[in-house]
């Protein structure tokens, strides 16, 4: 990498970091970069290489928690305005209002295309084999239309286009075409590793097409972790809405449940994933106050919870059973801890040295990997016993995915907390491993049908 495109990938990340304070409007941040490079100029004239000119201007320019809380205390009605949907005037005014009107449309055709099966006979209120067809499919309801906001926010070419197209037409085909069992074991596990593809097509749209680039993936983390914030706030409060419709209809006698049920909330899930991730567009630096709140409380307790655990299998000496239920139960509990440990070191300042919080995300990543391995011990016990079954398979791909994950991340940390590698070192492992997990959910989804004969 030449100096001037290092140089840039710096003042990206500086720029990136600082757009995400609190309280700090992009015109803020444009100036201030435009400070930044100005003294960066001087300094490099002055004698001084790249690296040695962005350090010595970032210093100048002071702590930039420090500034945030100056703009916080001086500005804090911007907290409150940002709040509101109104943009500001001029060209961004009219660049957020065609943003907010593409998500709306979107966000209605995702609900009327979750609808559109019943035009051909498929009811979700239907038989067994409606009910599968809706579930394999759900996310090629909604997904598309998200991964289209992002690929009109980014303006992505028509070869993008093309190249986001391709994982939906090709899970569509694969989850209409092979002849699924309902109920099966292989059915099952497509409708769970389908979303997860498919996602990651997202993060493609996300990037505008940029997915090489380590920034953007960090960037579709971040936004990953904030979106499911969003939906689950607006879930709780369209569950609230729903429990208010069916008590006042109550009241005069008139049966809403099956409006509820075959409408308001197939519609309304549908529409909020693209909702959500317009609003977390467009209300970035509100909602992020939360997510260094919320890795701070949750990582100690999924800690203790795993360190207990261990201790629990240590004394007692009772294996993991590897029931189907017990297998999906653990490895959500894995992938949990793994998207809890993304989305902290999403959050985190990269350029801070390691702190009491790093230590404790290493010991989270040392019992989840701790538990990772007893679990693989008992799947590998099971499968030697009774042979291959595609969930145990599926099971088994994963947590060798999240061993090489998990192993390599503690390594990492722990070298970090040694002050041998940079924390940058950390965290491009964590977004350049993430593909794995995409390859993997599309094996499961279109060749464990076939190799296991649709079980």
């Amino acid at each position: 990498m030449t100096t001037d495109a290092l140089l840039e990938e710096r003042i990206a990340e500086w720029r990136e970091y600082f757009r995400r304070r609190p309280a700090v409007r992009p015109a803020d941040v444009e100036e201030m970069e435009d400070h930044l490079r100005s003294q960066v100029e001087a300094l490099s004239a002055a004698g001084l290489d790249a690296d040695e000119a962005f350090l010595v201007a970032v210093k100048r320019m002071g702590n930039l928690d420090s500034v945030s809380s100056e703009f916080a205390n001086e500005y804090s009605e911007r907290l409150w305005k940002q709040l509101v949907v109104t943009p500001g005037a001029g060209a961004a005014s009219s660049s957020s209002r065609r943003e907010s009107i593409a998500a709306i449309m979107l966000a209605i055709s995702a609900a009327v295309a979750i609808r559109v099966p019943e035009l051909f006979g498929k009811s979700i209120a239907g038989s067994d084999s409606d009910m599968w067809f809706y579930m394999r499919n759900l996310a090629l309801f909604v997904f598309p239309f998200l991964a289209g906001f992002f690929a009109f926010k980014r303006g992505l070419g028509r070869m993008g286009w093309a190249v986001l197209a391709a994982p939906f037409v090709v899970g569509a085909l694969v989850v209409n075409l092979l002849p699924f069992k309902p109920e099966g074991q292989t059915t099952q596990l497509a409708v769970l590793h389908l979303p997860i593809a498919l996602w990651l097509a997202i993060g493609f749209a996300y990037a505008g097409g940029q997915w090489r680039v380590h920034q953007q993936r960090m960037n579709f983390v971040r936004f990953s972790g904030e979106w499911f914030i969003y939906y689950v706030l607006m879930a709780l409060g369209g569950g609230a809405l729903i429990g208010l419709t069916h008590f006042i209809f109550e009241a005069i006698g008139f049966k809403i449940e099956p409006v509820i049920q075959q409408w308001l909330v197939p519609c309304g899930a549908a529409g909020a994933v693209i909702i959500g991730a317009w609003l977390v567009e467009a209300k970035q630096s509100v909602i992020e106050n939360m997510a260094p709140v919320l890795t701070m409380l949750f990582t100690p307790l999924f800690t203790i919870l795993l360190l207990v655990f261990v201790a629990t299998m240590a004394v007692t000496g009772k294996g993991i059973s590897v029931e189907r239920e017990v297998l999906i139960g653990f490895d959500l509990l894995l992938v949990l801890v793994m998207c809890l440990l993304l989305y902290a070191i999403s959050a985190r300042d990269p350029q801070a040295g390691p702190g009491r919080f790093d230590r404790l995300q290493l010991l989270l990543v040392v019992s989840a990997l701790v538990v990772d391995i007893l679990a693989l011990w008992a799947i590998a016990e099971r499968i030697s016993e009774f042979g291959f079954s595609p969930n145990k398979t599926a099971a088994l791909g994963l947590n060798i995915l999240l061993l090489v994950h998990l192993g390599w991340s503690v390594v990492l940390y722990a070298r970090f907390l040694a002050k041998r590698t940079s924390f940058a070192t950390l965290e491009r492992w964590q977004t350049t491993y993430l593909p794995a997990y995409g390859v993997w959910a599309w094996i499961v989804v279109a060749l464990f049908p076939v190799i296991f004969n649709y079980q």
